[in-house]
């Protein structure tokens, strides 16, 4: 008993070492959060995404974002670096490799597939599967995290990189760090040109452009919130909170150009790393461990609808955690 005991002191001590010794890779900062949302009314939990077909069910690893074809058929893209799709049978075949992690997708008027990828950068991937790189940096700051995007009916296509500091495996160190990495782009493909509309954004996400395109939604998912930014009217340029204090961490949004926006939380909002955003010292500690002893996902499945004036009209549940959970994208 004493030789274990004096085993476990050693362990702790050298634990302890370790930790005093090795640099963070993250120079947090402490934040509040509001307190979580109640669960009850538009929010209260049912049982709709448990009768979700599954497609592909067995055959894809991480699909991000989805994009539906003149033809009907299904694009995904996964954590390999394929973008693959389906057809009206489920078969799946890979339509392009693009040697990084894609992420948001859609497919242009001409039929091409605009791809956010977290480490190639804005593309587009003609109907042949050949790769363009149209975009990896703005005002002379190269991507980190290509994220998201939406397309204008003028051909602009409006994008997200999450963080100008962390890659995609290191997701997690841009959320316990909580400082704005994040940016918010616009690319004109008549002049191939990139222009930056904000920065300072707490992990730029989801992104969606309003029915009348008169403003363009942004979520920072790890604020819980969606900030607005105007491209017409009185207030362009200008921008604003849409909704704040969500029930989750917002990840990829989508509009459906009738008034009505889809976001999907991949996680509900956890305590525990509401917590430990009061204690920026803890956070700078838990950064230098293995990912295993970081805060976790809760198994749970949940979308939540929101119309043009920032109220939450709907929301999708599977509560099992079983049948859908971890949703990235919700489109209509």
């Amino acid at each position: 008993m004493k030789k274990l005991s004096g085993i476990i002191v050693l362990l702790l001590a050298g634990a302890a070492l370790y930790l005093a010794l090795k640099t963070s890779p993250i120079d947090p900062l402490a934040w509040d959060a509001p307190a979580a949302p109640q669960m009850t009314g538009v929010l209260e939990p049912n049982d709709t995404l448990m009768k979700a077909e599954l497609l592909g069910q067995g055959q894809l690893h991480g699909p991000e974002d989805t994009a539906v074809d003149s033809q009907g058929r299904v694009y995904a893209g996964l954590a390999d670096g394929r973008v693959v799709r389906l057809d009206a049978s489920g078969k799946v075949e890979t339509f392009v490799d693009t040697g990084g992690r894609p992420l948001g997708m859609d497919f242009d008027a001409a039929g091409n597939l605009i791809l956010a990828d977290a480490w190639k950068g804005l593309l587009r991937i003609d109907p042949q599967g050949k790769v363009e790189t149209l975009a990896t940096e703005a005002d002379g700051v190269p991507f980190a995290f290509t994220d998201d995007l939406d397309i204008a009916s003028d051909g602009r296509i409006y994008f997200s990189d999450a963080s100008s500091k962390f890659h995609q495996p290191d997701y997690i160190l841009d959320l316990l760090e909580a400082r704005p990495h994040g940016r918010l782009l616009r690319y004109d493909p008549s002049t191939g040109k990139t222009e930056v509309l904000l920065k300072d954004l707490y992990f730029a996400n989801g992104v969606a452009l309003s029915a009348n395109e008169d403003f363009v939604l942004v979520n920072e998912t790890y604020r819980y919130r969606i900030t607005r930014y105007w491209l017409k009217g009185e207030k362009a340029g200008q921008h604003e909170v849409f909704i704040d204090n969500l029930p989750g961490l917002p990840d990829n949004l989508q509009g459906d150009r009738k008034g009505t926006f889809w976001v999907a939380l991949p996680t509900p909002r956890k305590a525990d790393a509401d917590f430990l955003h009061r204690h920026p010292w803890l956070k700078a500690q838990l950064a230098k461990l293995p990912r295993m002893f970081l805060p976790k996902p809760t198994a749970y499945g949940l979308v939540i609808a929101i119309d043009e004036q920032g109220r939450i009209v709907r929301s999708l549940h599977d509560t099992s955690g079983h049948h859908l959970r971890m949703i990235t994208s919700a489109k209509p």
